[in-house]
């Protein structure tokens, strides 16, 4: 029993046992420069889009240009889809430094080795959660119990830290991998020599592809004339009235009783209600027509005409001073953002309308009749449908 137990233990390899040349600092290096800007644009983005939904700002998210949130959010998407394949490859080249001995009696060497090793985990680890979690809050499918936006963001900061300690420790050896030609072996562990299918340039090519492949196939979610060939992307500009939806008027639990004759959009100032309009009070006013995407944080924009009444205009005849941060009301009794803050120079925007018509017809339930907020560069969770009030903050 004894003998037939020990014969089932897999032996654990060294760094000796694995042979490939591909896997090289030359090759690791190279990859890793992509996947590091990659993650830097994720990164950057990433803050962006998680400021642009705080309702604390200390500098006011800007309202121009228009497309700023839907340009910054897709580059966000399609980075972390590029990084992908460029982590997996990465991960495959320098998986035998995850058997390398520790360098005993030398306490210097140790202390960069342990610092290496730490930051190397922390920021796979970190890595492929972004990227796991990222992709799946693409999909709308979250099979966790915690809040994902403020966990991402954390783990983005310590991700990143951990990016900023790995660069550092091994700066001398990816600046010699850079700088000199892909085939050199000065870095080469001794036991990489066996030769393969593929050659160093054949892996970096076939990597490079796998990464355009991987973009393309996903971003006509924002880059419409890449729609057809998108075959993965989550949203490809369909939905009612030709603009894709997240959340419909079924699962946020409105009905079209709600926003029929007895519904009115109330503008609150103060402490009672200022002015109170009806749908047919609203169509009265002067329409103004603008051209706005919507732009969410899953990566996914289109753009559409939306029809409607200004909404300084009705700030105006309620005697709301400019730059007066509001608080918008939604009918919605479901999930998160029914009560959403615009702040003073979104409200004063000359393009946010109180919408009442998309693409030349009335809004349908689901895209938020009988009224909602449209306002240029802003993150589509925060344009809020079914508004009930707008009230002065």
């Amino acid at each position: 029993m004894t003998s037939k137990r020990s014969s089932l233990v897999v032996p654990v390899p060294s760094e000796g046992d694995f042979t490939s040349r591909l896997r090289s600092p030359a090759v690791a290096a190279r990859v890793g420069l992509w996947l590091g800007i990659s993650f830097g644009i994720c990164f950057l983005t990433g803050l962006i889009s998680h400021y642009a939904q705080n309702g604390n700002q200390p500098i006011p998210f800007p309202a121009t240009p228009f497309w700023g949130y839907r340009v910054t959010q897709g580059l966000h998407v399609i980075s972390g889809t590029a990084a992908i394949p460029l982590l997996l490859v990465k991960l495959w080249a320098v998986y035998p430094k995850l058997f390398q001995s520790m360098p005993w009696g030398d306490v210097r060497a140790m202390a960069v080795t342990g610092l290496e090793r730490i930051s190397i985990a922390v920021l796979v680890a970190g890595g492929v959660f972004m990227l796991l979690t990222g992709l799946l809050n693409t999909a709308q499918w979250y099979p966790w119990s915690f809040s994902f936006r403020p966990t991402h963001y954390a783990v983005a900061w310590v991700t990143i830290g951990a990016l900023v300690v790995h660069i550092a420790v091994k700066l001398p050896i990816i600046r010699d991998a850079l700088t000199g030609d892909v085939e050199d072996t000065t870095h080469d562990r001794p036991s990489a020599v066996e030769t393969g299918a593929l050659s160093r340039r054949g892996l970096l090519r076939t990597t490079w592809a796998a990464t355009g492949i991987a973009v393309l196939a996903t971003a006509g979610s924002t880059v419409p004339f890449l729609r057809n060939i998108s075959v993965l992307a989550v949203r490809t500009g369909d939905g009612p009235q030709g603009v894709p939806i997240n959340r419909s008027a079924r699962a946020a639990q409105v009905t079209m009783e709600e926003g029929g004759a007895g519904w009115t959009l109330d503008v609150v100032n103060g402490e009672g209600v200022a002015t109170s309009w009806s749908r047919g009070d609203l169509e009265q006013l002067t329409q103004r027509t603008e051209t706005l995407p919507i732009a969410c944080v899953e990566g996914w924009s289109a753009s559409a005409e939306w029809t409607g009444v200004r909404l300084r205009d009705l700030l105006d005849a309620a005697g709301v001073p400019t730059g007066t941060d509001l608080r918008m009301v939604s009918l919605q009794k479901r999930y998160a953002f029914g009560v959403t803050e615009l702040q003073g120079n979104f409200a004063d925007a000359d393009k946010t309308l109180i919408a009442l018509k998309l693409n030349g017809e009335d809004l349908s339930l689901d895209h938020g009749y009988p009224a909602r907020l449209i306002a240029p560069n802003r993150p589509g969770v925060l344009q809020t449908k079914w508004l009930t009030s707008v009230e002065v903050i």
